[in-house]
Protein backbone atom coordinates (compact mmCIF):
# COMPACT_ATOMS: atom_id res chain seq x y z
CA UNK A 1 0.00 0.00 0.00
CA UNK A 2 1.61 3.18 -1.18
CA UNK A 3 0.82 5.71 1.78
CA UNK A 4 -1.41 3.71 4.05
CA UNK A 5 0.94 3.67 7.01
CA UNK A 6 0.99 7.59 7.01
CA UNK A 7 -2.04 9.03 5.45
CA UNK A 8 -5.50 9.71 6.72
CA UNK A 9 -8.03 7.02 5.44
CA UNK A 10 -11.07 8.48 4.11
CA UNK A 11 -14.41 8.31 2.33
CA UNK A 12 -13.38 9.40 -1.38
CA UNK A 13 -16.58 10.74 -3.98
CA UNK A 14 -15.19 9.71 -7.59
CA UNK A 15 -17.10 10.93 -10.67
CA UNK A 16 -15.34 9.95 -13.80
CA UNK A 17 -17.77 9.09 -16.84
CA UNK A 18 -15.14 7.07 -18.24
CA UNK A 19 -15.33 3.63 -16.66
CA UNK A 20 -11.22 3.04 -17.69
CA UNK A 21 -9.98 6.02 -16.02
CA UNK A 22 -12.72 5.51 -13.01
CA UNK A 23 -11.94 2.01 -12.45
CA UNK A 24 -8.05 3.65 -12.31
CA UNK A 25 -8.70 6.01 -9.70
CA UNK A 26 -10.57 3.42 -7.74
CA UNK A 27 -7.71 1.31 -7.92
CA UNK A 28 -5.20 3.65 -6.75
CA UNK A 29 -7.58 5.13 -3.73
CA UNK A 30 -8.61 1.48 -2.43
CA UNK A 31 -5.04 0.04 -2.51
CA UNK A 32 -4.01 3.65 -0.47
CA UNK A 33 -6.26 2.61 2.18
CA UNK A 34 -9.52 4.64 1.48
CA UNK A 35 -13.12 4.04 1.16
CA UNK A 36 -14.24 4.95 -2.03
CA UNK A 37 -17.50 6.34 -3.59
CA UNK A 38 -18.19 6.48 -7.57
CA UNK A 39 -20.03 8.47 -10.01
CA UNK A 40 -20.38 8.50 -13.83
CA UNK A 41 -22.09 11.99 -14.38
CA UNK A 42 -22.40 15.18 -12.54
CA UNK A 43 -26.00 14.71 -11.04
CA UNK A 44 -25.17 11.44 -9.42
CA UNK A 45 -21.84 12.83 -8.31
CA UNK A 46 -23.74 15.94 -6.85
CA UNK A 47 -26.65 13.66 -5.21
CA UNK A 48 -23.83 11.39 -3.42
CA UNK A 49 -21.75 14.64 -2.11
CA UNK A 50 -24.75 15.42 0.03
CA UNK A 51 -26.00 11.34 0.77
CA UNK A 52 -22.52 10.85 2.01
CA UNK A 53 -20.09 12.00 4.55
CA UNK A 54 -17.36 12.49 2.21
CA UNK A 55 -14.02 13.46 3.22
CA UNK A 56 -13.34 14.44 -0.77
CA UNK A 57 -14.70 14.55 -3.87
CA UNK A 58 -12.31 13.99 -6.87
CA UNK A 59 -14.13 15.46 -10.26
CA UNK A 60 -13.79 14.56 -13.64
CA UNK A 61 -14.34 17.98 -15.97
CA UNK A 62 -16.08 17.06 -19.14
CA UNK A 63 -18.99 14.54 -17.49
CA UNK A 64 -22.57 14.14 -19.27
CA UNK A 65 -25.21 16.06 -17.82
CA UNK A 66 -23.34 18.33 -15.68
CA UNK A 67 -19.34 19.17 -15.97
CA UNK A 68 -17.23 19.30 -13.39
CA UNK A 69 -16.90 22.92 -12.72
CA UNK A 70 -20.52 23.01 -12.54
CA UNK A 71 -20.92 20.96 -9.64
CA UNK A 72 -18.07 21.78 -8.02
CA UNK A 73 -19.54 25.54 -7.87
CA UNK A 74 -22.83 23.55 -6.31
CA UNK A 75 -21.24 21.61 -3.74
CA UNK A 76 -19.23 24.94 -2.70
CA UNK A 77 -22.69 26.41 -2.17
CA UNK A 78 -23.31 23.64 -0.18
CA UNK A 79 -23.08 24.44 3.63
CA UNK A 80 -22.53 21.00 4.46
CA UNK A 81 -19.75 20.51 1.14
CA UNK A 82 -18.35 23.75 0.92
CA UNK A 83 -15.13 23.14 2.91
CA UNK A 84 -14.51 19.49 1.38
CA UNK A 85 -11.54 19.16 -0.40
CA UNK A 86 -12.33 19.19 -4.12
CA UNK A 87 -9.25 17.62 -6.72
CA UNK A 88 -10.48 18.30 -10.40
CA UNK A 89 -8.50 15.29 -12.86
CA UNK A 90 -9.15 16.72 -16.48
CA UNK A 91 -7.57 16.03 -19.82
CA UNK A 92 -8.27 19.87 -20.34
CA UNK A 93 -4.67 20.97 -19.76
CA UNK A 94 -4.47 24.38 -20.57
CA UNK A 95 -4.02 26.88 -17.78
CA UNK A 96 -6.86 28.42 -18.39
CA UNK A 97 -8.81 25.34 -17.42
CA UNK A 98 -6.57 24.91 -14.51
CA UNK A 99 -7.24 28.69 -13.47
CA UNK A 100 -11.40 28.10 -14.33
CA UNK A 101 -11.20 25.16 -12.34
CA UNK A 102 -9.48 26.99 -9.03
CA UNK A 103 -11.90 29.74 -9.40
CA UNK A 104 -14.87 27.68 -9.74
CA UNK A 105 -14.08 26.10 -5.94
CA UNK A 106 -11.75 23.48 -6.80
CA UNK A 107 -8.68 22.62 -4.06
CA UNK A 108 -6.38 21.35 -6.92
CA UNK A 109 -6.31 20.31 -10.51
CA UNK A 110 -4.57 17.79 -11.79
CA UNK A 111 -4.07 16.76 -15.55
CA UNK A 112 -4.76 13.25 -17.04
CA UNK A 113 -2.54 11.56 -18.10
CA UNK A 114 -1.08 11.61 -14.36
CA UNK A 115 0.68 8.62 -12.21
CA UNK A 116 -0.78 6.84 -9.29
CA UNK A 117 1.92 9.30 -7.28
CA UNK A 118 0.91 12.27 -8.61
CA UNK A 119 -3.01 11.43 -7.50
CA UNK A 120 -1.69 9.93 -3.85
CA UNK A 121 0.05 13.09 -2.91
CA UNK A 122 -2.86 15.03 -3.92
CA UNK A 123 -5.30 13.05 -1.61
CA UNK A 124 -2.49 12.77 1.01
CA UNK A 125 -1.97 16.84 1.15
CA UNK A 126 -5.28 18.17 1.56
CA UNK A 127 -6.74 15.24 3.25
CA UNK A 128 -4.02 16.44 6.61
CA UNK A 129 -5.34 20.57 5.71
CA UNK A 130 -9.12 18.91 6.82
Amino acid sequence: MIFAEETIMAKILVAEDSVTELQLIMGILREAGHEVIAASDGEEAEQKARAEAVDMVILDVIMPKKNGFQVCRDLRKDDKLKDVPIIMVSSKNQESDRAWGLKQGATEYITKPFTPLDLLIAVKKHLKKK
